[in-house]
């Protein structure tokens, strides 16, 4: 195999969070988590570590509170056929070779085992995609004076190009634009360009929000569909995202990474008459942001006015307020870039690797 066997392990006392960073750089999504002895202790996979953020555990938890204590393991002298159809049955990405003193000897991973014949793991994505390029990006002045918003490149190609790649990855073929600044420009661009996707218009004659020229789709798509912001590239499993969206009977479902601010002061709590009660230098919170990633089924549209400026976040409440099931997708931070900010711009400019 590529990657050392060691780049699955992680110790048991490592964090949360040490591991979903672990996961990101080496491009999987299971770990292998053993003792102080180095012998395996459990599995750990993105799954487990979305379902404890969702029961609102913290990142800094050690790993082992939360693996599987009983992961699908083979010995020495396995047979390969055995190994391929363990994969197959339990729908896991890498399977760890144990000796009899159980430690990893080695790890076997999908596309290895498979090697050309590998059959697809990540279910695709048959849903359409709403992508939000009508606002003026006034955040990335002065490039946006000259150029609409998703033509800006990063690398070779514009960042519309790069998120449409990656759902067309993933499987998607049918993609609605919601334009309305410089629509003129982002037209011609996708006349012009070479593509195996279909590309439909919706066209704003005014500026409707982040959520508003949703409403102009409606009659047009008739199930579930994501929405995306055209500044912001999401490295996940979309299909992952749909099932999830599904299998937890979401009426909307908003993609979600976890960002870990730091305050850089010490931090007072007074109590009255201005009495100091505590201070801690330099605080940590782990939160939940929205990305501007989401999932929506298509009765969502009829709660969106016509013609007038309307967000994501009243979409939500308004959904909530309707009794209407609204869910969370979370992801890392390393999963998510903003683009539509000049830091996150020039970071994804100069580290960013277009799959």
């Amino acid at each position: 195999m590529n990657k050392e066997p060691q780049t699955f392990l992680i110790d048991r006392n490592r964090s949360v969070k040490q591991a979903m960073r672990q996961m990101k750089e080496i491009g999987q999504k299971e770990l292998f988590v053993t003792d102080s002895e180095g012998r395996l202790f459990g599995a750990l996979s993105d799954g487990d570590i979305r379902m404890w953020i969702l029961r609102e555990g913290g990142l800094d938890e050690p790993v082992a509170s939360i693996c599987n204590r009983n992961p699908r393991v083979v010995a020495p002298g396995y047979e390969l056929e055995t190994v391929k159809q363990m994969l197959l049955d339990y729908k896991i990405e890498a399977i760890p070779v144990v000796d009899h003193d159980r430690i990893v000897a080695d790890v076997l991973v999908w596309d290895e085992v498979f090697r050309e014949n590998a059959p697809r793991l990540r279910e695709p994505v048959n849903l359409p995609v709403v992508v939000m390029a009508g606002g003026k990006g006034t955040r990335l002045d002065p490039l946006t004076k000259v150029l609409p918003k998703p033509l800006i490149p990063i690398g070779e190609k514009p960042i519309i190009e790069i998120i449409i790649d990656r759902f067309v990855a993933a499987g998607v073929m049918d993609f609605y634009l919601s334009i309305n600044h410089k629509a003129k420009m982002i037209k011609s661009y996708f006349e012009e360009a070479e593509r195996s996707y279909r590309v439909q218009y919706i066209e704003e004659t005014m500026p409707l929000g982040t959520a508003g020229g949703l409403r102009l789709v409606k009659g047009q798509i008739g199930s579930p569909f994501f929405v995306t912001n055209c500044d912001i590239v999401i490295d996940s499993d979309y299909g992952e995202i749909a099932r999830f969206h599904r299998d937890h009977q979401n009426d909307l479902t908003i993609v979600v990474s976890c960002k870990r601010y730091i305050i850089p002061y010490g931090v007072c709590t007074i109590e009255s008459g201005g009495i100091l009660k505590s201070i801690k230098e330099k605080p940590e919170h782990d939160l939940l942001v929205n990305t501007g990633m989401y999932v929506l089924n298509a009765e969502l549209l009829e709660l969106i006015p016509e013609g007038r400026l309307y967000n994501f976040n009243e979409l939500i409440m308004a959904a909530q307020g309707k009794g209407f099931r609204v869910g969370v997708f979370p992801i890392s931070e390393k999963s998510w870039i903003d683009v539509g900010q000049w830091e996150e711009y020039h970071k994804a400019v100069k580290n960013f690797h277009i799959g």
